[in-house]
């Protein structure tokens, strides 16, 4: 194709409204070609650009004594002490999960692992966030037997431990299923490196697997909702080799011991084009490649194709001047390819070679810093309606048994078996916490990480759920024992065209940054998925929920001294640590067991989360309590019912306080900023709640082998654990009615 082909329609099919393509012509002074068109496209994209979101992550807090390196580089860096420092991140892969699941979330996975370890990171642990449509939706097995092996088959074999997670299901998702993943890694902070190159006459070195044809236009894809054609995008699926990205790993860590290199940058989203443009824009140097030196794994490939590839585990480097035999050698050893294709110059110009010719000349400036940025329209969520005054008339009882055998509830021991969450041997605690610990090897210290989000909180007031985003994440490192230190997101939305999905976003935002700054947890790096919908028949969008998920991590001095939620001993007191209303709109109960989605989420109080954090922290580090759980989906009761599964031991809840009819409310309701705690000694306890201000309440002791309500039902553990390890084998065994 030629620069004479270059039509209306061919514009569109690269993503481009009319506006958008006179930007194009301005910034070029002429037509482009089709690889110039290509080149603009992606880098255009929702995807790379975040043309609708730019304006609004302005509101996010970045900074804070901790924090070496926030936004705008591969992934964030914090301080953890000693000249350590701890990098990581949380990014997306939606569109290609749903569209083929296994190999979706397995590229998913190896991307987020690339972003880490090109700044010189060597990963520790990985997360991940799954939301999932309807269990008995017909398509839906499929993608969580997929998304659960690809996440499993990569992290797996790559030899980086799959560590927590979190997992919801509800209708919204149906067409549109999320998959967002998350790596920690550690590195010294004398040997962090960037993407910005330098050096005119430096090379420019392509290392890792050779470039196919897959994974083309998969950024513009993700910049799309879907349609009934999503079949025909397989081919923008990229495939993963976790082998190959192990020896990637392995063979630059090894080049980084050195200082060969000035600057490194994965090829992620866009590929070659991303990485190259982003390299030469943040060093404002030009950059020129020769793309007969592209390692290609194909016959014929044009730059277009090379440009726009996907291909999994390829980095891109700026070396020193008579450092790249080093670098080739060490590459060789490890059986990757290793080519110099190209060199840094000074024309601040994108120029591409090809069998002599230019085929490529375009500015860099407008290419990475002149993408459209758009304020949307957009108009606030409506406020929801309290819940009426409610009769309670169910078997409490009954109702946990329900509600721990529910979708959101019921135990994912199915899913993180599949997982190797010991490999490295630094796993101190194991999924099914509050929190996962690390070990920072050859320490004491201890890295906590948590992946929280709770999308009906959201849908139904974006910025109180944009907050208690952040509390939760704030309330599962805490309850751990570890000082919350930096959070990464992955803000996932539907059309942002639409004022409804634009104001949805616009609210989390809001609230997401309010908590930041009352918790102190800065968000240093992150990613925006828009576009996450399905077209109906009639043309209109079904949107997922507004799904802001978070990642956070905290900092323990002394992992040994990490608290767990299982109960640890016969007699030990039960405490209640928060206030509780009964707040029950937007709850699981209501919602499982009422059948309802109504009223307001419960509201989130900032200093309360931060002084009863504060204070449980304290009674973790000096030992004080013998258990911790934060309060969040389900309530009290699920909770408590939580903490007696882990223990194997009962809870006699004889000191319940509240002598109001609603007692279905003080159980399931999802007040915030609580926790439950366990004692052998109440005492000091008592103390230190009373000094601190923070409100508590005696709940009863534990013991038994059933969870016993004063004047009410007693729930046999057994029952309990059968119901909650039923679902998921049940699920994927065909079998939900029996679930």
């Amino acid at each position: 194709m030629t620069q004479s082909t270059i039509n209306p329609q061919v514009v569109a099919e690269h993503g481009f409204s009319p506006e958008e393509y006179e930007r194009v012509l301005h910034a070029m002074g002429r037509e482009p070609n089709l690889t110039e068109l290509g080149i603009f496209s992606v880098m255009w994209s929702e995807h790379c650009s975040y043309k609708s979101s730019r304006l609004h992550l302005k509101k996010f807090p970045t900074t804070g004594p901790q924090v070496i390196c926030g936004p705008g580089e591969n992934a964030g860096v914090v301080d953890i002490g000693d000249g350590q420092a701890a990098i990581f991140k949380m990014e997306s892969h939606n569109h290609p999960s749903y569209i083929e699941p296994y190999q979706g979330a397995a590229t998913g996975v190896g991307g987020i692992l690339r972003d880490v370890f090109t700044m010189g990171a060597r990963p520790i642990a990985n997360m991940n966030a799954l939301r999932f449509g309807r269990p008995d939706h017909p398509r839906m097995r499929h993608l969580i037997a997929g998304v659960v092996g690809g996440i499993g088959g990569y992290g797996n074999c790559v030899g980086v431990p799959t560590v927590g997670g979190e997992v919801n299901f509800h209708k919204a998702y149906d067409g549109n299923i999320l998959v967002n993943a998350m790596t920690v890694g550690l590195a010294n902070q004398d040997k962090i490196f960037y993407s910005a190159a330098s050096g005119p006459g430096n090379s420019i070195v392509y290392v890792g697997s050779k470039t196919g044809r897959d994974g083309i236009h998969g950024a513009t894809m993700a910049s799309a909702d879907f349609s009934e054609d999503s079949e025909e995008k397989r081919p923008t699926v990229q495939v993963g080799d976790p082998f190959t990205e192990k020896l990637l790993i392995e063979a630059c860590l090894e080049l980084m011991a050195s200082d060969a290199i000035v600057a490194i940058q994965d090829m992620g989203a866009a590929g070659l084009t991303s990485s190259s443009v982003e390299m030469a824009s943040k060093g404002g140097v030009g950059i020129e490649l020769d793309m007969n030196a592209v390692p290609c794994r194909e016959e014929g490939m044009t730059p277009y194709e090379m440009m726009l590839s996907e291909s999994q585990e390829r980095m891109l480097m700026v070396l020193k001047p008579g450092r790249e035999a080093e670098a080739e050698a060490i590459f060789q050893k490890w059986e990757l390819d290793f080519a110099i294709i190209g060199r840094v110059t000074e024309t601040g110009h994108m120029v591409l070679r090809w069998n002599g010719e230019i085929v490529c000349d375009i500015p860099l400036a407008p290419l990475a810093d002149e993408a459209p940025l758009y304020d949307r329209p957009w108009v606030p969520t409506p406020k929801r309606a309290p819940l009426p005054v409610m009769e309670f008339t169910t078997d409490i009882g009954k109702d946990l048994v329900a509600l721990m055998g529910s979708p959101d509830l019921a135990s994912r021991r199915w899913i993180w078996e599949q997982y190797d969450h010991m490999v490295g041997a630094d796993t101190v605690q194991r999924p099914g916490g509050d929190s996962a610990v690390v070990r920072v090897h050859g320490t004491q210290k201890g890295l906590a990480i948590s992946t929280d989000v709770t999308p009906r909180y959201c849908f139904a007031d974006p910025v109180e759920g944009g907050k208690q985003a952040i509390a939760e994440c704030y309330r599962n490192l805490t309850a751990v024992g570890a000082k919350p230190l930096a959070t990464t997101d992955c803000l996932n939305f539907g059309n942002p065209q639409r004022p409804e999905i634009m104001g949805q976003f616009v609210g989390c935002i809001e609230g997401m940054a309010e908590a930041c700054r009352a918790l102190d947890m800065p968000i240093v790096s992150g990613n925006v998925s828009l576009y996450n919908e399905t077209k109906n028949d009639d043309g209109t969008g079904s949107a997922i929920l507004p799904t802001p998920a978070i990642g956070g991590i905290g900092l323990l001095a002394d992992y040994t001294r990490s608290a767990t939620i299982a109960f640890k001993a016969v007699g030990d007191d039960i405490w209640l640590v928060g206030d509780t209303a009964g707040h029950l709109g937007q709850s699981l109960w209501l919602r499982e067991i009422a059948g309802r989605e109504e009223g307001p989420p419960p509201p989130v109080y900032l200093e309360a989360e931060r002084r009863n954090g504060d204070c449980v922290r304290t009674l973790i580090d000096e030992g004080l309590v013998t258990a911790v759980h934060d309060v969040s989906d389900g309530g009290l009761l699920v909770a408590v019912a939580e903490m007696a599964l882990a223990g194997g031991l009962g809870a006699q809840l004889d000191k319940l306080t509240f002598d109001r009819a609603d007692l279905h409310a003080f159980l399931f309701g999802e007040d915030q900023a609580r926790y439950v705690v366990t004692t052998g000694n109440s005492d000091p306890v008592v103390r230190a709640l009373a000094a601190a201000g923070v409100k508590h309440s005696f709940l009863g002791s534990t013991g038994g082998k059933d969870i016993r309500l004063p004047g009410g039902p007693s729930i046999e553990l057994g029952e309990l654990r059968q119901v909650h390890e039923a679902f998921f084998p049940n699920l994927m065994r065909g079998e939900l009615a029996a679930a």
